[in-house]
């Protein structure tokens, strides 16, 4: 038996990125001397894709493994792989590993499933088999992954059926899945478009490499431009954000598909800012701090990254997303301004210049919206002089050109024209109305973005100048530690604070409440309140005192003010009898309010701290009108985010209405937002409402959450803060509890 002799030293040793996709010699662990099983698949791949690396067969069973030689051992190997597969059966796994390890392996594959997910035993073998690779240092990719392909390298170190296919074309981006499915999905569908990828890996359960981590391996490859992830969970976010911000120093533009629309995390949230931030939601404002295209159509999964590339990195030019549509055929281009449309994204009218200029073409061209060429738009010299007189007018940051019917027959007229257009001064994209492929193909190869769909189309243009500019700062935070929240209200871990605590707590980041004070159930106050008032019940017990009966408005006198504390108490005996009340809260009843919202904060167990905006008062949860951040933000982001939540709109004169201070609510959400940094501590936070009125804003009611064993709330001066932020400025004062 030949005995393994070649352990790698340190400078023998590969990148991680290289073990993955260009080992130099790869062992399969189990492989399978019946072509019909899915262990066979990865030896048959290999030798059919021509790999030019070595390859061992290991099967202690079987002398030879598809006519091969077969070695009984990774021991027994002549030199140390840079790569094993291993396909063997779960209760072999560790083993596998572990003589990896003990060999010098720097990287693992696991096919096997039976690691985590599988109860008792499964959690018992994952600890074994995590133990294992941690005291060899040997890098683990799964358990649960199907492999990992690098068609320019004949790399199909797979069990993926799909890749059993002769000629798996080459393009330039990498895929990340964790479906093990989807890479065979995408690579087939991607070849019948005549597309192609970099490489593609699964990552399985990312017990130990995160597809974060793996990324990050291949940033320095130079035929690797861009990323097409497949996410279904976000559990590794923070090795993500680490990904995304070396990404964006390198210009390299990432898509992203997510599975799981899920608001499952609502019913585990006390406030309603849990309600509406739901898993996917925490996930969109993710990917954007992330500055990736977030797409939900599949054929964009593989089509938007070249028009991402083309575009290039986020800029004033393309978040101002002034786009253009010209076309050969008036009913195409007005299916591809409706998908347009539909995405928010709007379709630029040109000038009366961009007209003229056409005009001096001898184009005959009706002053629309877009621009039909009609029947010119199948003359080549024409399609290319309009081409150019949009692309020079200075009027658009991307020019879309909707083919028709010679897309199909006659690809040397308008589409050669748009593919000799390509290095243009804005970055010009087509769809093809007919189904055109070696229309498509020619404009692939000239480097201009095309696509099969409509749809596709408008949903990779929607999400190219969606993207924003990366944050390095936000995201070298959230990569330097995992989240440390949690989305229940478990009384062992947190607690929640009664209203006068919660606006005492959000005082100290900047908001500001109305003057206050408290009596008890004699309905003598401490203070002589300012009437008019409203009345609430003050108990940690009612987070939402409104569905108790437990809040009273426009009380004018003291007579009234006994009659509220009366009126509360019954209504809390009938709505939950086991809350006693002690207190209860006076505070001064706030008028001239323009519209209300909600300002909100919460830490996901995933990708962090949050904070949201949405229309206020007890319909917030009805209306779902939100919009959402990784916090702490900046003054322009809470301004964009008031841009996206339409009751907002009320406060711009709506219909001749008074305007409410938006400006002091962009503050108010940056103040809130500061929780993230200033009181790490609180799980989760809300005003709500918070009233918008014409000179400034004003927190009606607070709720927070926090960690248990907290010190009490620092007290801070008020008036200091609301001259810093400005947002409280209609304010006499803040809240007065006693």
């Amino acid at each position: 038996m030949t005995q393994l002799t070649d352990r790698p030293d340190a400078a023998d040793r590969l990148t991680l990125g290289a073990a993955i996709l260009a080992p130099r010699s790869v062992a399969i662990v189990g492989a399978s001397d019946d072509a019909r099983k899915t262990t066979a698949r990865p030896l048959t791949f290999l030798r059919e894709a021509g790999f030019t690396g070595r390859v061992y067969p290991v099967n202690p069973r079987r002398e030879t493994v598809l006519g091969e030689k077969a070695w009984p051992s990774i021991a027994s190997l002549p030199e140390v792989p840079d790569h094993v597969f291993v396909v063997a059966d779960t209760s072999l796994v560790v083993d596998a590993v572990r003589a990896c390890g003990e060999a010098g392996v720097p990287l693992v594959t696991v096919l096997s499933g039976g690691f985590g997910e599988g109860g008792p035993e499964g959690q018992e073998r994952l600890c074994e088999l995590l133990a294992v690779a941690a005291e060899h240092g040997v890098r683990v990719l799964g358990p649960n992954s199907i492999g990992v392909v690098n068609p320019r390298e004949g790399l199909m170190l797979t069990a993926n059926a799909a890749f059993g296919e002769p000629d798996v074309p080459v393009g330039r981006s990498f895929v990340a899945s964790q479906s093990g499915s989807v890479i065979g999905a995408l690579m087939t569908r991607a070849k019948a478009r005549g597309l192609g990828f970099a490489g593609f890996v699964s990552t399985g359960s990312e017990v130990d490499l995160t597809l974060g981590e793996i990324c990050a391996a291949t940033l320095d490859d130079p035929e690797i431009e861009s990323y097409t992830l497949f996410v279904e969970s976000m559990e590794n976010a923070a090795s993500l954000a680490a990904f995304a911000r070396e990404a964006a120093r390198r210009e390299k533009p990432v898509t992203v598909y997510k599975l799981g629309r899920s608001d499952a995390a609502a019913a585990l949230s006390v406030s309603h800012t849990g309600a509406l931030a739901g898993e996917d939601d925490e996930a969109d404002a993710f990917f954007r701090a992330c500055g990736f295209a977030r797409v939900d159509n599949f054929e964009a999964l593989i089509e938007a990254e070249a028009l991402q590339r083309r575009v290039g990195p986020p800029s004033a030019a393309t978040i101002a997303g002034r786009v253009a549509v010209i076309t050969s055929t008036g009913g195409g281009a007005a299916i591809l301004v409706d998908q347009l449309e539909t995405r928010g994204v709007r379709v630029a009218r040109p000038s009366s210049a961009v007209f003229e200029g056409l005009a001096a073409l001898g184009l005959d061209v009706a002053d629309n919206l877009i621009v039909d060429l009609t029947l010119a738009g199948t003359r080549h010299d024409l399609v290319l002089g309009a081409l150019d007189v949009l692309g020079s007018s200075g009027e658009f940051d991307l020019v879309l050109f909707v083919i028709g019917s010679s897309a199909r027959l006659n690809p040397e007229l308008a589409v050669r024209a748009i593919a000799e257009s390509a290095d243009g001064p804005v970055p010009l994209a087509a769809w093809a109305l007919p189904d055109a492929l070696a229309s498509l193909s020619m404009l692939n190869d000239a480097c201009v973005p095309a696509f099969r769909t409509s749809e596709a189309c408008a949903e990779a243009v929607a999400a190219t100048l969606a993207r924003r500019p990366v944050d390095p700062a936000r995201l070298d935070a959230l990569a330097a530690s995992q989240p440390h929240g949690e989305t229940g209200h478990d009384d062992a871990t947190s607690e929640t604070l009664d209203e006068a605590t919660s606006a005492e707590l959000l005082a100290t980041v900047g908001l500001g409440f109305p003057a206050a004070t408290t009596c008890g159930p004699d309905a003598d106050p401490a203070d002589p309140p300012a009437y008019p008032v409203v009345v609430k019940a003050l108990s940690e017990h009612l987070p939402h005192k409104s569905d108790a009966g437990a809040v009273v408005l426009d009380v004018q006198d003291d007579a009234g003010l006994a009659g509220a504390v009366r009126t509360i108490t019954d209504n809390v005996a009938r709505h939950a009898p086991s809350v006693a009340l002690e207190r209860f809260l006076v505070q001064e009843q706030v008028g001239d309010t323009v519209v209300e919202a909600l300002v909100g904060y919460r830490v996901s167990p995933t990708v962090g701290p949050l904070v949201l905006l949405a229309a206020g008062g007890v319909h917030t949860e009805l209306y779902g009108d939100s919009s959402l951040r990784l916090a702490p933000v900046s003054l322009d982001e809470a301004r964009e985010m008031i841009g996206e939540v339409t009751a907002m709109r009320i406060a711009q004169g709506f219909r001749g209405g008074p305007a409410g201070d938006l400006d002091a609510l962009a503050e108010a959400v940056v103040a809130v937002s500061r929780l993230a940094v200033e009181h790490p501590d609180v799980l989760e936070a809300e005003a709500n409402p918070v009233a918008v009125r014409p000179g400034g804003v004003t927190a009606l009611d607070a709720l927070v959450r926090r960690r248990t064993g907290t010190p009490p709330v620092a007290p801070t001066d008020q008036a200091d803060r609301q001259g810093e932020s400005g947002h409280t400025r209609s304010r006499k004062q803040g809240p007065s509890w006693t």
